[in-house]
């Protein structure tokens, strides 16, 4: 493919999913990055940004800054914004809109800081051709990015993804308590799974956890079946160039030889994850099985167990014996096999009975959560370091 110039990339995560986020981009071939919270810059030429929006898992958007200054008050960001050539950017009959994150004194309003750069950027339009490009906060055409940090220093970028990355575009059923696909899809790569082994999740819902392992496995992209980015919408989109980048991606799929199994006792959700699973063209790529997890019989084959059980915030819900009968399961079933799971419920969790061997922090929505490794062996720890010291 093409050599081009290169561009600043930020790549926006979930907290705690920085460090696997890293880890997707030198699969890309970028090999310099700077690290921040829920975020990771990196450089990158057009291609590159192609592919990140088509293949990061972790990500949940992709801005590219286009320009930085620091401003003296409300008039002096409107006067640099409109300096901005935007006509080279996208049409006037385009529609865009503004997301902003003020942390200056100089506004007392987020949307008056938006409100300013959407004038200076329609009054520009409107000067060179006597009209005004409409705004559209729900479908935009074109997504701008304003950040305005303490010291008045501000950050023009473009959103070159468009909708979140975690709208796969296969969630067609939702159960009541949803896990986002960037979130199931970092869960995975946290827990190291090596797509050598099975994969079983006990409380499989609407099926998000199971259809992000299966593309891991199969080595899919995550966002082959998306229909727009946001970067199509830009007059330097280079269709050639992306129509490449699509043909190498579906290139790379692999063969799995191993089992996907998903599990959940309810049959209405078992039905929304059917519908999942074959929206996203996986159904014989999955397993299911309608039934309570303590009564499925763990495969011969040892694997890697990722559930998001519920975490009992609706009133009255009371999970305590739920993770104890987790824990018990493991103990009598999974011997040789790494569980993880994933709760904002610190009290329940105690409940497992079994001492985590990783404890890591992300959040899923608004909850603070805990994901907890626990590794299933026969005896006691100290017997089984002795074995594996041994090996």
């Amino acid at each position: 493919m093409r050599s081009e110039s290169k561009m600043k990339i930020i790549a926006k995560t979930s907290y705690g999913l920085e460090e696997v986020l890293v880890e997707e981009l030198k699969q890309l071939g970028v090999t310099e990055v700077e690290l921040a919270t829920r975020a990771v810059m990196f450089e990158g030429t057009k291609e590159t940004l192609y592919k990140a929006n088509l293949w990061l898992r972790s990500a949940n958007r992709l801005i590219v800054p286009i320009k930085t200054f620091k401003i003296k008050d409300a008039e002096d960001l409107y006067n640099k914004v409109k300096e901005i050539a935007w006509e080279d950017i996208f049409t006037v009959d385009q529609t865009f809109a503004i997301d902003s994150t003020v942390f200056s004194e100089i506004f007392n309003h987020t949307k008056f800081a938006a409100f300013k750069t959407k004038d200076a950027i329609a009054d520009r339009f409107r000067e060179k051709f006597d009209k005004r490009p409409d705004v559209d906060t729900d479908q935009p055409h074109i997504r701008i990015n304003l950040h305005i940090g303490k010291e008045d220093d501000v950050t023009i970028s473009l959103d070159s993804s468009g909708d979140p990355l975690f709208k796969r575009g296969y969630r067609e059923s939702r159960s009541l308590a949803p896990i986002k696909e960037d979130l199931a899809a970092g869960m995975i790569l946290l827990s190291g799974w090596d797509k050598k082994s099975n994969f079983i999740d006990f409380f499989c819902g609407s099926g998000t956890i199971l259809i992000e392992a299966a593309m891991i496995a199969n080595n899919i992209p995550p966002n082959i079946n998306r229909a727009i980015f946001g970067f199509m919408n830009w007059k330097t989109f280079d269709e050639e160039l992306f129509n490449e980048v699509i043909d190498h991606a579906l290139d790379q799929e692999t063969r799995f030889d191993f089992k996907i199994i998903g599990i959940d006792i309810d049959a209405r959700v078992m039905g929304m994850c059917r519908t999942n699973i074959e929206a996203a063209g996986l159904t014989d790529k999955i397993e299911l099985h309608k039934k309570d997890f303590k009564e499925f019989d763990a495969p011969e084959l040892k694997g890697v167990i990722v559930c998001n059980p519920p975490y009992g915030e609706r009133i009255g819900e009371n999970v305590d014996d739920l993770y104890a009968e987790f824990g018990d399961n493991l103990k009598t079933r999974y011997d040789g096999w790494n569980a993880w799971m994933i709760s904002s419920n610190m009290g329940a969790l105690k409940k497992v009975g079994l001492r985590p061997s990783r404890k890591i922090k992300v959040f899923n929505g608004s909850l603070e959560c805990r994901f907890m490794k626990y590794e299933m062996y026969k005896g006691t720890k100290k017997v089984h370091k002795m074995i594996r010291s041994e090996d």
